[in-house]
This record gives structure tokens, sequence and C-alpha cells, in this order.
């Protein structure tokens, strides 16, 4: 029988007496042993009513006023004051503390509420109720931030203002009347309704023209079956490996296992090999079986380059060869996109919808020219990318890969890096050409042998773009098509060199530098002319004295052959891409905190930081942002999350208004979520544009500050470009350097620690070679062992805006038994009002038709069978991808009490704030959507619910105590365009609450505190939920709840 102490803790009888001779303490010694509590069921959903003074009631048909049924009791255990009647007794709720209607609790055993005796603590501090993942889990969790409470009380810098109580900026003192600050026009409008149209599946529009996409045979060979073929066709899936256990341990030995030397060494133990039944004995052995007998993608090829005085290595593959293994890899076949379309959000065909790069206008324009010249072909836009990047911190070595993809493939697939979807194309030259001492000579150089790599790797497009080539998909379907180069992505340096134009000038456009701060609206930048300027090219042969000039007049470097001037359908200048890694998180907004910083000081924004409230998203900086060095696009990412609640209501110098600091502030984030949308129509691109638009009208704030003279920054200019690129090449995740930013681990720097460190590059490809030749043969080995299927053509839906979530809780409470004492006690969970509130939701679940009145009463007679409960301490969201099918954690909720750890710290208590449906809010926007603090996730006993509720009532298996907070106004302020909110409370100053079933709660919602002026000392990130009277909702906790709330 399990025994729960009065401390919380759960044993065996026979464990029970070493628990309490060993304890520290006092519960232990002071009280007897009791019973422990219940275990819980599946979920149920339970819809509640809503009226308009409290959370989700209604009102009856006949006018009688229906009970809010989340109204909580006062302290004094009085309900919420109603009107009297004259034979409305006056006293309070009798509960039994015992809580048992049917006997004394103690005779109940733990098999009577459904729980299974078990070894060990399943209570709070120990027990393994939760599972081992969890638990690990929750134990980081805990290191982590007792760490950060003990290094947070420790951090405090001194600020030049005591701080003061909380104020809006309109009462700060000194604060002056702008004309500037009246909110105007558009720009303070709300973007409520323009998600309607991503919401539904779209109405297309094929390509009308000619034999585009045309399949000229339909009998090739299956790429799986080929494969087979060149391992010789033979019946074992796994050949040339002899068995399952010698594939799998070839697979561990280039894919998760140790080096060479030590596998060898494993090897050499006598009887290893034959014990392990392995066709090889050493790592030479396994190598020499993958490089013979495995197919794979093309092999490297190395190139010297003399440059300078220098000779320099050049790696790299046959680009046509690397478009047909991503052409006809099998895993793509069935999502592979053939023809350009237009996608509409419905049949009217109003409004245009971009997302996939088929759903652009560059795809659609290029193939109507191609098929006017050459009909029946289907293009495969290439996009390529180059970055260098370090490999050694010490040595000064570095790579500079050259990767590839191509637009057929559909972008949720393509971003992926376990997808494969990209190829390592080959390593450009890292030299610096040190031996040439004018530096100017060097730049040319340096210029000239990029373009003149990339011209040699590039160059078989020329004739391919023209006249097509014929490849065969993973489906065995062959058709004519055509590699055009479409887009490049780089960062800003990248992009200077590639369109041979000089720092501090738009790649894309002809702008002035001077005129970078300038809003422009879409449509309007003059592109540099491409015939103009491989007119100035071509000039070097009849003028090569006169090339400078000529060069300089058309506003580019003097580059003898640029590797994109002879590739047909492609304009470099078009196809510099937007970059929200290195162009918004690393340039915009690192420029925007650095402005914010010197507008506000570094101190108060740090301790604005260290005071926000802990969330799932939300990365808690405990040394603030402003001291941070060599920042990652990562932690830019996070400080975006609070960057706006940072300065809605602080103080500027000189008692100037903050109001258009806060619109600029708002307004780049606004552009930066924007930006980023999986899917765009012509209205959410208006949006896009009027934020970049606000910002432009209230920029000069840090001109008055005297912390700019100008913005002619090339990374804001360049936002003026997105709308009109997004409407060519599809939404931004199609072409983000973020992606290979990643790709550098794999192909770069892994590679890398692959080697001796010594001519590292022909080592380096061998690797990867090998690598990639494993990979492929899983492949295909998963194919055998899955029947040999044909490949089937799937229909690729847009990706949408990923609302959905499914939440998850533990198969077993986190604590088992939880007396009713601590959950009620202000020390414990805190939960003041749970046996008033658990009365209430038990009468309206069993009568849901009953009078606020009539609830009143019933509620007095309300027994609760039990006085401990079963508690979660963590409500996880999933996210399913659409790929994959896999689910993975993409956001959860905390919900525990203060404890202490193994090693004696304290672990401050933590009950996150969430976003509540009342049952009928859609999946968007804000109504019938409330703001409450989760005090309590519980579960009624299973064997006692027929005590409690009427036999046909539908329980649900989950449970919650909400704290909440008062309703969102009708519109938000129109300034920083956040909802303000407050804890609400009833007449006696407590907190009004409710119970409500779990699957209500949408998701965890984070709030921006109103720190007034200065942030007070005494709050903390663990206390400010409870110090702080007003809130902010914050809509930029992360992208999904920008999207479902807020846009």
């Amino acid at each position: 029988m399990l025994v729960i102490c009065a401390c919380g803790s759960g044993f065996k009888r026979s464990g029970y007496a070493t628990h309490v001779r060993q304890s520290k303490n006092p519960k232990c010694h002071a009280a007897g042993p009791q019973n422990s509590a219940p275990k819980t069921r599946k979920k149920k959903t339970v819809h509640i009513p809503e009226d308009s003074t409290a959370p989700f009631t209604s009102t009856e048909a006949d006018g009688d006023s229906k009970i809010p049924d989340q109204v909580n009791a006062s302290a004094s255990g009085e309900s919420a004051p109603l009107p009297k009647f004259e034979d409305e007794e006056s006293a309070s709720m009798n509960i039994d503390s015992r809580g048992d209607f049917f006997g004394n609790y103690d005779s109940y055993s733990p098999g009577d509420f459904g729980m299974v005796e078990d070894e060990g603590s399943d209570v709070e501090g120990g027990g393994q109720a939760c599972g081992e993942v969890d638990q690990q889990e929750d134990a980081e969790i805990d290191d982590y931030e007792a760490a950060m409470a003990d290094l947070e009380s420790r951090l405090e810098a001194e600020r030049t203002f005591e701080p003061q109580p909380s104020s809006t900026p309109s009462d700060s003192p000194g604060a002056t009347a702008d004309p500037a600050d009246e909110p105007t026009g558009p720009a303070m409008r709300l973007r409520g309704g323009a998600e309607e149209g991503l919401r539904s599946k779209p109405h297309v529009v094929h390509f009308p023209f000619g034999q585009a996409g045309k399949v000229y045979a339909v009998d090739g060979l299956p790429e799986n079956e080929r494969y087979r073929e060149v391992l010789g066709g033979i019946d074992n899936p796994y050949s040339p490996f002899s068995s399952e256990r010698d594939w799998l341990m070839a697979k561990w030995q280039k894919l998760r296992g140790p080096g060479s030397t030590a596998f060898d060494e494993l090897m050499a133990i006598e009887g290893v090999p034959e014990a392990l039944g392995l066709s090889f004995s050493s790592t030479a052995e396994l190598n020499k079986i993958i490089d013979n007998s495995l197919p794979g993608r093309p092999r490297f090829q190395r190139h010297e380059v003399l440059i300078g005085g220098e000779v320099c290595d050049v790696y790299f593959r046959d680009i046509i060869e690397c478009i047909k293994a991503l052409y006809s890899d099998p895993d793509f076949a069935p999502y592979l996109i053939f023809l350009p379309e237009k996608h509409f959000t419905d049949e009217g065909m109003q409004t245009r919808l971009y997302h996939d790069m088929n759903t652009g206008k560059w795809w659609w324009a290029t193939q109507k020219s191609l098929e006017e010249q050459n009909p029946g072909a289907t293009i495969l836009p290439i996009i390529v990318s180059t970055d260098k990047t370090q490999l050694t911190l010490f040595r000064n070595k570095s790579a500079y890969p050259l990767y590839l993809t191509i637009g057929n493939i559909p972008k949720e697939i393509r971003r992926k890096p376990s997808k494969h979807a990209y190829v390592l194309l080959g390593y450009l030259p890292t030299t610096r050409l040190e031996g040439v001492t004018n530096q100017a000579s060097r730049r040319r150089l340096l210029s000239n042998l990029y373009h003149a790599c990339m011209g040699k790797i590039l160059k078989p497009l020329e004739e391919a773009g023209l006249s097509g080539i014929f490849m065969t998909s993973g489906d065995g379907l062959t058709r004519r098509t055509h590699p055009i180069l479409a887009c490049f992505v780089g960062d800003y340096p990248e992009q200077v060199l590639v369109t041979c134009t000089y720092t501090g000038q738009c790649p894309t456009c002809t702008t002035p530098h001077d005129e970078f701060g300038t809003f422009i609206p879409s449509g309007d930048p003059d592109l540099r002319d491409l015939e103009r300027i491989l007119a100035a090219l071509d000039s070097f042969d009849g003028d090569p004295d006169g090339f400078l000039q000529t060069c300089q007049s058309a506003g580019i470097k003097p580059v003898i052959q640029p590797f994109w001037s002879n590739l047909p359908y492609a304009h470099i200048f078009r196809s510099i891409t937007p970059d929200v890694l290195h162009q918004l998180y690393q340039g915009v907004v690192k420029h925007l905190i650095k402005w914010v910083t010197e507008a506000c000081g570094a101190a108060e924004i740090d301790a604005r930081c260290r005071r926000m409230p802990p969330n799932h998203n939300i990365r808690h900086f405990v040394k603030g942002i402003t001291s941070l060095s060599r920042i990652s696009g990562q932690e830019h990412d996070q400080m975006c999350r609070i960057l706006l609640g940072l300065v809605i209501d602080i103080q500027l110098p000189d008692g100037m208004s903050n109001i258009r600091l806060v619109r600029a502030v708002r307004s780049l984030m606004d552009f930066l979520y924007l930006a980023q949308l999986p899917v765009h129509t012509d209205d959410t691109l208006g949006l896009l544009e009027d934020a970049l638009n606000r910002f432009h009208e209230n920029k000069d704030i840090f001109v008055d500050l005297g912390i700019r003279e100008g913005f002619n920054i090339p990374k804001l200019h360049f936002a003026n470009h997105y709308v009109d690129m997004i409407k060519l090449y599809g939404t931004t995740d199609n072409v983000n350097t973020e992606y290979t930013e990643r790709l550098h681990i794999d192909f770069a720097k892994d590679a890398y620690e692959a080697t001796n460190h010594k001519d590292e590059f022909p080592q380096m490809t061998v690797w990867l070679e090998r690598k990639e030749k494993i990979f492929r043969h899983e492949q295909f080995v998963q194919w055998r062992l899955s029947g040999s299927p044909l490949p089937e053509m799937k229909e690729w839906t847009p990706p949408g805006l990923e609302l959905d979530r499914a939440f998850n809780l533990a198969k077993h409470p986190t604590v088992r038994a939880v007396p009713l004492e601590d959950i009620i006690s202000d020390s414990g969970y805190g939960a003041t009002h749970f046996r008033n509130a658990l009365a209430r939701y038990t009468v309206l679940l069993n009568e849901p038709d009953l009078t606020r009145v009539q609830v009143e009463r019933k509620i007095w007679g309300v027994r609760i069978p039990f006085t401990w409960i079963p508690v979660w301490q963590r409500l996880k969201f999933l996210r399913t991808d659409p790929f994959t099918s896999l689910q993975t954690t993409s956001d959860a909720i905390h919900v525990r009490p203060c404890k202490i750890d193994g090693r004696g710290k304290t672990i401050p208590s933590r009950f996150d704030t969430a976003w509540i449906n009342d049952g009928s809010g859609e999946d968007v926007g804000v109504d019938r959507y409330r703001v409450g603090r989760i005090r309590v996730i519980f579960s009624i006993p299973k064997k006692l619910r027929h005590i409690m509720f009427n036999h046909e009532v539908d329980v649900p298996e989950h449970l919650a105590y909400i704290q909440w907070f008062s309703a969102l106004q009708d519109e938000p302020d129109p300034n920083h365009l956040l909802y303000n909110i407050s804890p609400l409370r009833d007449t006696d100053g407590t907190h009004v609450a409710s119970i409500i079933p779990v699957d209500q709660i949408r998701r965890s919602v984070h709030l921006y505190p109103r720190f007034g002026r200065f942030a007070p000392q005494e709050w903390t990130t663990s206390n400010v939920l409870d110090r702080c009277g007003t809130f902010y909702v914050n809509s930029f906790m992360d992208k999904h709840f920008y999207r479902i709330s807020f846009f």
C-alpha cells in the first residue's frame, strides 16, 4: 500500500519508517502517514458559456441571469457578492475538510483511485511518475532556473535614477505633445482579416501555354531500380554488405562511430570481426567497399588556378550531374514541382497568393519566354549560395563552400538538412593573395578569381539552359529540363562580389547611397540595366584602355568575365534575394538594439530584461543584452521577442515623448515577423510595406535624440525590395541563408574535423562522398525493406500558417498526491479558492442550466470526497511536421511551487500564463480568448467521480485552476498595438479564479510588465507576475502566436 508522508513524499510502508528516521523536515515527524491519491483518464472537452461579469459565461433565454461558471469565492469562503433574496441564507459554503461524503478518506486504498502500487517515490521531489525523458527535462530546467535565480540576485547594476511608481508615457513628467505623436491613417490600423485568405485551399491557375512540362517518356527506370541494377540486382537488400548487421556496423562507423584509428583497434581484437560476422575488418576495407561498390553523387574534381603568382586549388563537381542527383532522388519524386502556377485566395482571383517558388512571377514569365522559343520545356530553377566560413579559431583556416539546390523541391522539404536537398557543389579558393601588396590590385584579383572559378563550375548551364537536357525523375518519367539560374543566396559582401557592384551600393537597384534612408514603395526602385552592364563588360575586347571608365559609368567594378554574363535567362541583379538572417536579424535589428540602448541607457534596458516573466519561448537574459558580444542570429531573434516590452513606457532624456520610439520599434518588429510568413497574399504584402513605411515615418526620433544623423544603411534600404522579391520568387523561407549557414556544420566543420588537418580539402571531399553514399544506401535499404514500392505523386498543399498545436500531458502525473492544503497554501500552489471553484464547477457540469442564484445555493451542499489530488507540472504543445508527420515540442506551460533541489538551492515557483479559448474562439483572432495564470493542473480521482457527478456527465480527464486577467479591450493601444490587461480581482482583493478543462488552453502567452519610468528594484523574473499590476500581451513571443492572435 502506498502511504503519503506529511511532507508530500510517497512510499511503500516498508520504506516509510526509514524516511521518517532520516528526514530533517519537521512535517515528517509531526504527522503520520496518509493514503495516496488518484490517477486520471483521457481528457474530454467541455464547453463553458460566458457573460459580461466573468470569464466565459452567458445568459438564459428567459432573461434570468445564469451564474458565471468561472467565478471565485472570496477569501472568507463566501461567493462573490450577489443580489439577495428574502429566503437566502447568509452563510459560508460548508465543505468538509476531510472531503469524504460517504466516510473517512483514510479507509480508501490506492486501488480505489485507479492507482497501481509501485516501488519508490512518485511525488514531489522524486519518483518516475513522468517517465525518464520528462524527469531529465525537469532536472535540466530546475538546474538552470536555480542557477539563474542565484545569478540574478548578484547582477543588478547601479542605475542613474531611483525606481519610481509605474506610469504611462502620457503621464510621464515632462512628456511633450508632438503633432507627430498623433495616430494617423493606415499606419495604426489593425491587421485583422488579412489571414482569411491563408486559411483555405487556394484556387490554382495552371500554366496554359504550349507544352510546358511535357513528359517525353514514361518507361524510364525509376531511380531505386536503377540503383539496384548498379548493385547487381541481387535479392540481398543490404548488398554489397553481407547482412543487416554488416550494413548497420558500416553505417554506424561512418555516421555515428569513432575515428578510423579507434575502429581499427576494435577490429584488431581477436575474434571480433568473426563474432560479428562482418565482411570487413578495418576502416580501409570498409572504405574500399564504399568507394568501389556503392553508387553516389558525382565525384569532386581538383583544378589549379594561377593568379597573382600564387597557385590556388578549387574543388568542384559536375553541376549537371549534381542537378540530376537531386532531380532523380526517389524521396523527392512524389513532391516535385514541374510547372509555374498562379494561386489565388478564391475563385474571384482578386488576391494573389505566394509561397513556393512556382507561385512567383519569375517562373511564370521565364516559362512563357522559354516556351515561345523551345516548346515542351521543364524549368529547373537553380539556387546557388556561397559563404566563407572559419574552420579553426587559432590557425586561421577557412573554407568557401558553394551550395546548390533546385526550386522544384518544395521549400518545406528543401530547408531541412536531414532531407539532403542541398548539394555541396564545390570549395572555392580561400587565398588572400598576401603576396600582392597593392590593395586595389588585390581586390580586383580576388574578384576575378571568384568569378573565374564560378564561371568554370556553372559553365555547363549555358548550353543546358538553352537547349535543355533530358532527365528522368525518381518515378521514371522523362522530361526535357532547362536548368536556369534563378536565385543567388548570400550576405551583403557576397551580393556585392557576385553583382560586381561597389560596397555601400545596392546590389539590385541604382538608388544613390545618400537616399538609402528613404522609403521606396514596391515597384518603384529602378533596377540596374542588365543590357547596359553586359555591353560595358563586352567593351574589354574592343577598348581595353577604356574598360575601367566604361564599367564605372555603368556602376560596376571592372571584372573581366562575371560568371553570370553568358547564362541564359539570368538577370543577376534581380536574382539577389532577401536574406532574413543577415539583412534583418544581423543587420537592421542589430542597429535598432544599439539605438534603443543609447536612447534609454544600458542599465535600465538590462534591468528590464532581468525582470521579464519566464516563458518557454522567451530566453531569460539574466545579464541583460547590452553587454553581449558576437551575437548570433538566434540570439537576436530572442531579443526581438522582448524588445518592444523594454521601451513601451521607458523614460527618454530631457522629458522627450517616447511615442515615436515605441512606434519605430513596433513597426520594425512587424516587418520582421511579416517578412517571415510562410505564405503571403497581396494583402499581407501590403501590411509588410505598411510596416516599413511606419518605421520611416517615426525613425527621426533617433535623430532628435542625437543617436543618428541619417539612415543610409544598405541592409535597411534592401527592405524596400522585399515585396517585389516575394512576388518574384515566393516567400523568404525559399532562400534564407539560415539554411546554408546550418550546412557549414556538415559540409565544412565536421568534414574538417575528420581530416588530419594537413592538406585538408582532398580528405574533406572524400569524407563527404562516402557519407553521401551511406545516406543514399540507407534510403535504398529502407525502400527494399518496405517492399520496393513505386513512387506515388502526392498533392503538395501550401504550407499555411501552422496554426494547429496539440496539447500533451504526461501519462502519469508529476506528483501523484498533493494535499489540498498545499494546493490552497500561498507557499504551495496558491490556488486560494480551489474548493469553492471545484464545487462551482461540479454544480455547473451536473446542471448547466441553473441560474446564478440557484448555483450559489447548490454549492453549499457540495462535498469534495478527497484531500489529495494528482498534479501535472508541465503541459506541452506539439507541432506536427507536414512532411514527416513527426511531432516536436513547440510550446510548454510550467506550473510548480517553490522547492529545494538536491544541492540545497532554491528553485523559485513558476506559474505560467496561458491563452485560453472559451470554447467558441476561432483559430485566429482575439475574440473569445482570455489570458489566465495557471495555478494547478490536476485530475479528479476516477473512482470518486460518481460521487461528485451525475452518471450521464462526461467529466474531463484533466482540469486546470486559473487565475484570470481582465478581458482584452475592443482595440489595442494605438502606438504599440498591444492589449493592456490586469489581474482580475474580487472586491476583497483576491484573484478571480475558476476551474476549466485543460483542452481550452490554446497555448502559453507571455506578458510584458508595465515597468513605469524605471523598473522597480524589488521585481524579479520569478515575482513580477505577482507584484506588477498591469501587463501588455506580448504578440512577438514567437511566430505562431503572432499569426494566431495579432495577424
